[in-house]
């Protein structure tokens, strides 16, 4: 996830509500204080801090708590609306089935990288993709971009030796019409600033894009917001997509800067690898940030790696250790263990700093242990005896502590999954305890 220290920043504040005798404006001021002091941090723009701070301040005193809901809950509701607000009101970016994408930017801002990175997006949820190569500038762009998208299997059209960017394109036309997405790379570096939007005109003029997305480097911070005005004003961007957000300490600069331009963020990367791209939904990312977990964003990420039929039988059936072993492979699929513990609610509270990296080590020795296990074993845990045990401790290269361990989690697992297929809301709070217990 990205923003780790404004994340942590913010659940203090979190924390410093519900642990409170009593929510009164003492208490509120001093909240306030410490969410100021969390965003400037993060490089968010003074002028915005203090209006959210007043908003906040303002609504927490003097606003009455809907039915039900006490004044501490009420407090963390009005935090989180504000903070969602900050980043552009909630909503995200809905799936097209059919679209052709233009992507701009300057150098450097991760936009060929980005390229392969949405192509992998919507070939992942059932799309046919093209990549067209535009960018006749930069030396060897185009090989850049075959290493990316062919061993996605990924159509790639383009010039590998540098064209005019144009007649590129036109001549590309003819060969992505089947495709459902198209997706047109271009340069991002010109003699001049005239020159570079001069083109960018021609390649939309020809291409015709649904969408003109703008990449933007989230180091940028609070100039990120010039960029995107910059741009919008000479080609209208229909989005903007914010790079290397997952290290990026300007981050928040970065995010707040371009919503308060008006220009939709649609996508945010948080990661290095081609599957580190998610939909920019600022409901989710400040839930996340805020330690109340996403759920909707952990299920669809579940889906694309996980067997739905298997889940269901997973839940009809004994619960033995080679299911075990199918959903640990899984989950090590689904990204950063890290990333994924946030997305349950409670857990980006409840997760030390370097716990996640603990979490998988363990992980991956579980599955080292698993295979030195005979098929009896894992289909039926309970022959595993003293001895037993011993040999499969041997047999990994483990201890016989660890081989303990292992079959006290798979125990546990077991049991929360017969509550849930029992419909005990027990069954979620054991699986909380059981990824915290991993730690």
């Amino acid at each position: 996830m990205a923003l780790d220290k404004l994340g942590e920043s913010l659940g203090r504040v979190i924390r410093r509500i519900t642990l409170a005798g009593m929510v009164d404006e003492k208490l509120v001021r001093e909240v306030v204080r410490e969410l100021q002091r969390a965003l400037l941090s993060a490089d968010v723009n003074v002028k915005l801090v203090m209006e959210l701070s007043r908003k906040v301040q303002e609504r927490a005193l003097r606003e009455k708590p809907p039915g039900g809901m006490g004044r501490k809950e009420h407090t963390i509701r009005v935090l989180y609306e504000e903070l969602v607000n900050l980043l552009g009101g909630e909503g995200g970016y809905a799936l097209p089935r059919k679209s052709r994408i233009m992507l701009v930017g300057l150098q450097g801002s991760g936009k060929t990288t980005t390229v392969a990175k949405l192509a992998r997006y919507f070939q992942k949820r059932g799309l046919s993709v093209a990549v067209i190569a535009a960018d006749t500038h930069r030396p060897a762009a185009y090989e850049q971009l075959s290493q990316l998208v062919e061993p996605l299997h990924i159509k790639l059209v383009g010039h590998p030796q540098g064209r005019d960017a144009v007649e590129v394109v036109k001549a590309a036309l003819p060969q992505v019409e089947k495709y459902d997405i198209v997706i047109l790379d271009t340069a991002g570096r010109h003699r001049s600033e005239a020159e570079l939007f001069a083109e960018m005109v021609a390649l939309a003029e020809v291409f015709r894009p649904d969408e003109k997305f703008l990449v933007i480097d989230s180091n940028l911070g609070q100039q990120a917001g010039e960029q995107a005005r910059a741009f919008d004003e000479h080609i209208g961007i229909t989005g903007v997509v914010l790079t290397k957000l997952d290290g990026s300490a300007r981050g928040g600069g970065a995010l707040s800067a371009v919503a308060a331009t008006g220009a939709p963020i649609r996508f945010v990367g948080t990661g290095e690898s081609v599957d580190a791209l998610e939909i920019f939904d600022a409901g989710r990312f400040i839930s996340r940030l805020l330690g109340m977990g996403d759920l909707q964003t952990l299920m669809e990420k579940a889906k694309e790696t996980m067997d739905e039929a298997k889940a269901r039988e997973l839940l009809k059936g004994d619960f033995t250790l080679e299911d075990l072993y199918a959903q640990i492979e899984s989950l090590t699929k689904m990204g950063p263990l890290g990333s994924i513990l946030k997305m349950i609610p409670g857990m980006g509270l409840a997760l030390p700093s370097g716990a996640a990296e603990l979490t998988e080590a363990r992980m991956k020795r579980f599955l080292v242990i698993m295979d030195s296990m005979t098929g009896e074993e894992r289909r039926k845990p309970k022959i595993i005896n003293s001895s037993r045990i011993r040999r499969i401790a041997i047999g990994s290269g483990t201890k016989v502590e660890d081989v303990r361990e292992l079959l006290k989690y798979y125990n546990t697992m077991k049991r929360a999954l017969k509550n849930l297929k029992k419909g005990r809301g027990r069954g979620m709070q054991q699986l909380a305890r059981l990824m915290r217990g991993m730690r």
